[in-house]
């Protein structure tokens, strides 16, 4: 931890000592709203913080595979928006990870979809079709694949699940403090809205050219694999193992009709649990790459920024 440990206290040091605030799990700046998908609470001794850029078990790295620059496809349709580009809905919209895999698709020529609570139900400045939705309630997200096909003439070839959602326990010094009606909240926003997206970006590919790659993908992390022992990542974690199953099992039976669906975990070069210090850039370059169905790459994708699919079994 010392290796990290003094530029995360330069960064928080000062929020710490002044009592406790909500802090974004991308390291954003405090805010002030009660909401907790995608934040997390930190009392005013908490040496969470610190330990979320610093915490993972050393795996040995034994793979590395680098895939070439992906290209886009148009498809033709009898609709408004004729010889359109495939179109990408990235479901959870933040600063860093969603901000940086729509500008990287965008770049790449696809059509972007958003949704989140945020959303306008209408264009952004960026040319994005924002829509609004909450993911603590997975009967929203037909309504999101239904608009997105309104608006834009077809189904999005490519779905990203970038949202998540934790509840720290009442009792600091009891993880099983958290309230039955906390974790199932957060089962919705982490494992029952991504399983009904894949749900519905199953009966939407049916409705897309044949030779068109289809790609469902779950921004994870270690937490499928690696128990941090952090009382307020719990329902997080509970949501990364839950959702991680499904996914892969997903793959191994979709794979043969083109269909890939990727458990993508960003690690540290030795195999350490990225936590706070994600790269977002590094995403959009990575999603990018898993849309070209790379050989060699399973549903547990994890990846090192600039190295690409990195296996530590």
């Amino acid at each position: 931890m010392s290796d990290c440990k003094a530029s995360t206290e330069c960064q928080f040091n000062r929020a710490v000592a002044a009592g406790s605030f909500l802090f974004r799990l991308d390291g954003k700046v405090p805010v002030t709203t009660a909401r907790l998908i995608n934040f997390l609470i930190v009392p005013p001794t908490s040496s969470y913080i610190f330990k979320l850029f610093c915490f993972g078990t050393k795996l040995k790295s034994t793979t590395t595979s680098t895939i070439s620059k992906p290209s886009s496809q148009t498809y033709s349709t009898d609709t408004k928006y004729p010889d359109m580009a495939p179109v990408v809905l990235i479901l959870g919209f933040g600063p860093r990870v969603g901000t940086s895999v729509a500008q990287a698709f965008k770049n790449s020529g696809y059509s972007i979809a958003l949704a989140s609570r945020k959303g306008t139900n209408s264009k952004t400045d960026e040319g994005y079709f924002s829509i609004k939705a909450d993911f603590a309630s997975p009967s929203s997200l037909p309504g999101v694949f239904s608009a997105v096909k309104s608006e834009f003439g077809f189904a999005p070839s490519v779905v990203i699940y970038n949202a998540a959602a934790l509840t720290p326990p009442s009792d600091p010094s009891s993880v099983l403090s958290v309230s039955a009606e906390a974790v199932t909240k957060d089962l919705n926003v982490n494992v029952v809205s991504p399983y009904v997206a894949a749900q519905q970006a199953l009966a939407a590919w049916e409705t897309l050219p044949q030779d068109a790659k289809k790609t469902f993908i779950y921004t994870g992390n270690a937490q499928n694999e690696l128990i941090i022992p952090m009382p307020p990542m719990m329902n997080l974690g509970i949501g990364k193992a839950a959702s991680a199953y499904w996914i892969g099992l997903a793959d191994t039976l979709y794979k043969a009709k083109g269909y890939r669906f990727f458990y993508a975990d960003e690690r540290h070069p030795d195999g350490k649990f990225k936590g706070m210090a994600l790269d977002g850039p590094a995403h959009g370059e990575y999603y990018l790459q898993l849309v070209q169905h790379p050989k060699g790459v399973p549903w547990q994708a994890t990846f090192v920024k600039g190295q690409g699919y990195t296996s530590f079994d």
